[in-house]
């Protein structure tokens, strides 16, 4: 039997909750994470992977070049929210994540 796979999602997770004034709560059976009233990234499980999805501005060029790349893995919606979808075997690079996350929490303050 194969070993447990290490949730992808944990240091992202941990790094949202260390922002200034956020709550931690659920919404449509997803994570979220909030400053003040407004969400800045919303995570959790998605048929078989994972995916995260962050409030873009500034990044949204590269977003939207990564969706056109790898359709399957980044999706950017009509109200500048980029979804990431990703697994333990092939996760979401750090690099990416710490910078978008970054960028979504200050659009959220």
């Amino acid at each position: 039997m194969a070993a447990k796979s290490k949730d992808p999602t944990a240091a992202l997770r941990a790094y949202a909750a260390t922002y200034d004034d956020v709550t931690e709560g659920t919404s449509c059976s997803q994570t979220s994470f909030k400053a003040g009233k407004k969400a800045f990234l919303y995570v959790g499980p998605q048929g078989g992977r994972f995916k995260a999805m962050f409030k873009l501005k500034d990044s949204m060029p590269e977003a939207e070049e990564l969706a056109e790349a790898d359709p399957d893995r980044f999706q950017v919606g009509n109200t500048s929210w980029v979804t990431a979808r990703f697994d333990a075997k092939k996760p979401l690079p750090k690099r990416i994540w710490k910078r978008w996350l970054d960028e979504s929490y200050a659009l959220a303050t």
